[in-house]
């Protein structure tokens, strides 16, 4: 990376504020690893620098709270390999990072939360995210059904006190044993509960948040590993809508907007009921992001990615469950835009809001003071350059169309 300097960037400008006007004209004074100034080019402050570069458009660093890997890559006990993923979605954009671990044997989690601990340290993610095991084996999706245990307070508390404040999020099924300990355990250790796998109904999902008050929490890829909504039985979608649309501080909302995981429609009826304060986009992303079509894995099992998009193998060739997805966050971002979700929101829910759920005021939006993550796109929304902490990244790969 180049080291960081004093810089002013002149283009469209998105600030990741949901619903704020977009500036077609603004600018962005980078001094060093910090924000000095945006807003309109024409009061940029005296004492900026002379030299501005024009740019098409400028949007914040984007925020992926649920990502397992990337360029051949999945998060695990392999610190080199979890760098190898994180310079990887930073070069496309995503300059803020959650290492989400799949459901495994405890001691084996262990491992992997002493690995990446000292990458969370040095910022090189912004967390770890750990999904599952504490989740319905009915639901597990592209997880193990083996690995998967009843809720146990006392191993969750000794991954908190491994993870030495470095996990931000569980997923966890409100039907799981001991559930309410779980989450008052997240509270005390400041992480966030995200229910999911799940196979709850909506009286189940409605006593597990009001029994629980007082805190944030997310539900991990709404939809997807829960039951569907429908008119007779809503299941636990209809009251995470609510929740989300009624209090988005409270409750927030991944989406996999990668066209396969969700419908266009399904994505912009969620946009439409609970606005992007309520929503963060996330990727899912494994090992295959950023790679061709080939034969990878997920945990301990063998993703097959055909056309972009990865389903477990299975031994009579049939597609099995979708295993993650194989986008980076920006590409997500783009096809929301492309959906007819405004682009400000869609900017929202991709920076802004998931850096509120996870209490990190220092990214996610461009204002000053804050750690200056930039990402210059072209009119397409295509990656031309991103800053992190002020420093130019590698050149990204071209994107897929």
């Amino acid at each position: 990376m180049n080291s960081g300097q004093n810089r002013v960037l002149r283009g469209r400008l998105v600030t990741g504020q949901p619903a704020a006007d977009i500036l077609d004209d603004g600018a962005i004074w980078l001094a060093g690893d910090r924000i000095e100034w945006c807003g309109p080019a024409s009061e940029l402050p005296a004492g900026s620098p002379q030299e501005v570069e024009e740019v098409p458009v400028i949007l914040p660093g984007l925020v992926d709270l649920h990502c397992h890997g990337g360029a051949g890559h999945t998060f695990s006990a392999d610190p080199d390999g979890a760098r190898a993923v994180a310079a990887h979605h930073a070069a496309n954009g995503t300059t803020s990072l959650l290492a989400s671990l799949v459901s495994a044997p405890a001691e084996e989690l262990m491992v992997q939360i002493e690995a990446l601990r000292d990458l969370v340290d040095d910022a090189t993610l912004a967390g770890l995210h750990l999904e599952g095991p504490f989740i319905a084996a009915d639901m597990c999706g592209a997880q193990n059904p083996a690995a998967i245990i009843d809720g146990d307070p006392a191993l969750l508390r000794q991954w908190l006190e491994t993870g030495r404040g470095t996990i931000r999020s569980l997923t966890l099924a409100p039907e799981t044993a001991h559930f309410d300990e779980l989450v008052s355990l997240c509270r005390q250790h400041g992480v966030v509960p995200s229910v999911g796998h799940t196979a709850a109904t909506a009286a189940q999902m409605r006593a597990a948040l009001e029994h629980n008050p007082g805190g944030t929490w997310s539900a991990t890829h709404l939809f997807n590993r829960m039951p569907p909504l429908d008119h007779r039985r809503p299941g636990p979608i209809a009251v995470l809508l609510e929740t989300a649309r009624r209090a988005p501080d409270s409750m927030v909302l991944e989406l996999i907007a990668d066209g396969a995981h969700l419908h266009p429609d399904t994505v912009r009826m969620v946009f439409g009921l609970v606005g992007a304060d309520g929503i963060a986009l996330i990727t899912d992303a494994m090992a295959a992001a950023g790679m061709s079509d080939g034969d990878y894995t997920l945990g301990t099992l063998d993703v097959e990615v055909r056309n972009g998009t990865a389903r477990l193998a299975s031994p009579d060739g049939t597609a099995g469950a979708l295993a993650g997805g194989t986008s980076r966050l920006l590409e997500n971002l783009r096809r929301c835009r492309d959906w007819g979700i405004s682009l400000a929101d869609a900017v929202a829910a991709a920076s802004s809001t998931p850096a509120r759920l996870i209490g990190n005021d220092d990214v996610g939006m461009l204002s000053p003071g804050r750690r200056a993550d930039v990402v210059v796109a072209s009119d397409e929304l295509e990656v031309l350059q991103v800053y992190r902490s002020g420093a130019l990244q590698q050149p990204a790969p071209k994107e897929r169309s």
